[in-house]
């Protein structure tokens, strides 16, 4: 669409897109697809926003779930990120899950949608327990680009940034963005589309810290082991997922200044 001026807006995925690591349950999440629609609010005031992502969620969760309601709501913009859930889970085929993204992107693509995608940093680099799934990410990657040139759609290259694995843009459990990694990949996928506004410096790195010891790095290992990586394990052996009884935050296509529950409240609040 020309100028970036985009009518409805509708963000396909797991629980990146949801927005985990952008705020809570509790004040609201927001995260790199509500910062996303801001962007494209400002180019045009008038845009309709719906975010369909569910935590937990795996590839052909996403096509199977959310890609009848995407269609229904006839977006002109879509955004499909998911793969990350499967690439953690023992049994991963990196040509089944990328197909699972391309019946999404065939399908969209083919209602004139403009789909936009995303290639995920190399997590070892993130955390350092999940080396031995580095070469799962480099396939998925590499197959995500190929599927998405067979269809025309947009890749946010947030992949081979050295700013993208760096602590500060990650949360505690490493698994999820921190505010400020959702603020860069927003700004990411704008400069992809070329929305009047956006630039490349989302990729710039951010200014040198302290590197700790390596004692304290280790005790930061165990800290994160107990916190994170046991609760995580425990839930993939009883079979839960952090999605389990979740749905969609926002549903519906809505001006970004109308928040899902807006139906009790008439007056438009900002998204949190």
């Amino acid at each position: 669409m020309n100028n970036g001026e985009y009518l409805r807006y509708v963000a396909l995925g797991d629980s990146q897109t949801e927005g985990l690591g952008d705020g809570d349950d509790t004040v609201g999440l927001r995260g790199w697809a509500d910062r996303l629609a801001a962007h494209l609010a400002a180019v045009n005031p008038s845009l309709e926003y719906a975010n369909l992502a569910v935590r937990g969620r795996v590839a052909c969760q996403v096509r199977a779930e959310q890609l009848g309601p995407a269609l229904a709501l006839r977006p002109d913009l879509a955004t499909v990120v998911a793969g990350v859930n499967d690439l953690l889970r023992p049994r991963f085929n990196a040509a089944e899950v990328a197909g699972h993204l391309e019946e999404v992107f065939t399908a969209l693509t083919a209602t004139g949608t403009h789909v936009v995608t995303l290639t995920f940093p190399d997590v070892g680099k993130i955390a350092p327990i999940a080396r031995p799934v580095r070469s799962r990410v480099f396939d998925l990657n590499a197959r995500i680009r190929a599927a998405a040139a067979r269809h025309g759609v947009t890749v946010a290259e947030t992949a081979g940034h050295a700013v993208t694995t760096d602590p500060r843009l990650w949360s505690a459990d490493r698994l999820h963005a921190s505010p400020l990694g959702h603020e860069r990949i927003a700004a990411a996928v704008a400069h992809a589309i070329h929305l009047p506004g956006s630039d490349d410096t989302w990729a710039l790195p951010l200014p040198p810290q302290a590197v700790p010891g390596g004692w304290q790095a280790a005790a930061a290992e165990l800290r994160w082991a107990a916190a994170f990586l046991g609760p995580w394990l425990a839930r993939r052996l009883r079979g839960q997922s952090s999605g389990d009884g979740r749905t969609a935050k926002r549903p519906h296509l809505l001006p970004l200044s109308t928040t899902p529950d807006s139906s009790a409240d008439p007056r438009p609040r900002e998204l949190p």
